[in-house]
C-alpha cells in the first residue's frame, strides 16, 4: 500500500473516531441516574461484546491468536499487557469528568495531547516537520503557555488525559500490535474490575430497571468500540506528528459540546485566547496537510511505478527508497516462501519415514 493511501486512510479513521468520541461525550447525561463510573464499566462491558460480535463476524479470531503467538518472552508480554490500566483509566475519565464539572478540563488535556505526540515524533521517532507544521506547533504551544501563566496551574484530569495516551500509543507500537487485537486484550484484562465495581455499586439493578438502557448500553458499546477502532487504525497508519495534530479535531468538537450542552462556563476549562490559538494551529495544519496531499498526487502522476521517467525531472529521493522497500519486501517474501516450501517438503519426508 502507498504511502499516500495509509495516510489518507488514517487520516478518514482518526476524523471518524473523534466524531464518535464527542458523541459519546454526552452519554453520561442519557444514562443518568448512572455515575460517571457506573457508565465507564457498562462502556468496557459494551465495547467487548461488540468487538466480540465483530471479531467473529469478520472471522479474525485466527489474526489474534497468531499476533498472540509471537509473544514469547516475559519481557514481551510485560509491554503487551502494561499499556491496559492506562486505556482503562482514560476511558474512566471521559465519561467521569463530564458530568462532574471537568469537562472543559478533559476537553483542555486533548488540546494538549497532540502538542506532546508532536514533541515525541519530532525528538524521539526524528519525524520531520514542515514549516507550517512548525508554526501551527507554536501558536497552539502559545495558547496553551498564555492559560499556565495566567491560571498558574493546570488540572490533575488535564495532565491524566494528555500524559496518559502518549505511553498508550507508543507502547503499542513497539510491539506493533494490531489494532483489534490490542483492544481485544484490553477491555478482556479490564472486565473483572468494572464486573466487580457494577456488582459493589449496585450498577446492574440500576440498568435493569430503566428501560432507557436497553438500547442505550448496546449503542454506547457500539459507538465505543468503533471509535477505538479506528483511533487503533489512524495510530498505526499516520506519522506519530500528523497523528497528534488531527487529534485536534476532537477536543474542538469537545469544547463546543461542552459549552452548548454541558453550560459550562469558559473560564472553568481555559481562555478565549488559548482555544482561538488552537483554532488557527488546527486551521493551518488542515493547509499543510492539503498541501502535502496534492504535491503527493502530483509526484505520483509525473513518477508513478511502471511509467518512464521524464528527463531532467529524476524521481524525489523518497520515491526511489519507497520502491528499494517494496523490493526488499518481496524479495524477503518470496525468500520466506521458498523456505517454507523446504520445511513442507522435510516434514512429508519425516511422516513417511514415521509411517515406515
Amino acid at each position: 500500500m502507498s504511502t499516500t493511501n495509509q495516510t489518507f486512510q488514517g487520516t478518514l479513521a482518526s476524523v471518524s473516531s473523534s466524531f464518535l468520541f464527542s458523541m459519546m461525550f454526552l452519554f453520561g447525561l442519557f444514562m443518568l441516574p448512572l455515575s460517571g463510573t457506573q457508565v465507564a464499566s457498562w462502556r468496557i462491558l459494551m465495547m467487548l461484546l461488540s468487538l466480540l460480535l465483530l471479531v467473529s463476524f469478520t472471522k479474525q479470531w485466527q489474526h489474534v491468536f497468531d499476533y498472540l503467538k509471537t509473544l514469547k518472552t516475559v519481557k514481551e508480554w510485560l509491554i503487551f499487557i502494561l499499556p491496559t490500566p492506562i486505556l482503562g483509566g482514560q476511558i474512566w475519565l471521559f465519561m467521569w469528568g463530564p458530568v462532574n464539572g471537568f469537562g472543559l478540563d478533559v476537553t483542555l488535556g486533548y488540546f494538549l495531547l497532540p502538542l506532546v505526540m508532536i514533541v515525541i515524533g519530532r525528538f524521539f521517532y526524528h519525524e520531520h516537520m514542515s514549516r507550517l507544521q512548525w508554526v501551527a506547533a507554536s501558536f497552539a504551544a502559545l495558547g496553551i503557555g498564555y492559560d499556565i501563566v495566567q491560571y498558574g496551574s493546570i488540572s490533575w484530569v488535564t495532565l491524566f488525559v494528555c500524559l496518559g495516551y502518549p505511553p498508550y500509543y507508543l507502547l503499542r507500537r513497539t510491539l506493533s500490535v494490531p489494532p483489534i487485537t490490542g483492544l481485544l486484550s484490553d477491555l478482556t484484562l479490564l472486565t473483572p474490575v468494572v464486573l466487580s465495581m457494577l456488582y459493589f455499586s449496585g450498577g446492574f439493578s440500576m440498568a435493569a430497571q430503566d428501560i432507557k438502557f436497553w438500547y442505550l448500553l448496546p449503542l454506547l458499546g457500539a459507538f465505543s468500540a468503533l471509535a477505538m477502532s479506528l483511533t487503533m487504525v489512524a495510530s498505526s497508519k499516520l506519522p506519530v506528528s500528523l497523528f497528534g495534530v488531527l487529534s485536534y479535531v476532537e477536543p474542538m468538537l469537545l469544547f463546543v459540546l461542552s459549552i452548548t450542552v454541558l453550560k459550562q462556563s469558559l473560564d472553568e476549562g481555559g481562555s478565549l485566547f488559548m482555544y482561538g490559538m488552537v483554532a488557527l494551529a488546527l486551521f493551518i495544519m488542515i493547509m499543510d496537510s492539503m498541501k502535502g496531499y496534492l504535491i503527493r498526487r502530483r509526484d505520483n502522476h509525473l513518477y508513478g511505478y511502471g511509467e518512464p521517467q521524464v528527463g531532467g525531472f529524476p524521481p524525489p529521493r523518497r520515491l526511489i527508497n519507497r520502491r528499494i522497500e517494496g523490493v526488499l519486501t518481496a524479495h524477503r517474501f518470496r525468500k520466506i516462501r521458498r523456505y517454507q516450501k523446504k520445511m513442507d517438503r522435510i516434514q512429508q519426508k519425516i511422516e513417511q519415514l514415521n509411517r515406515k
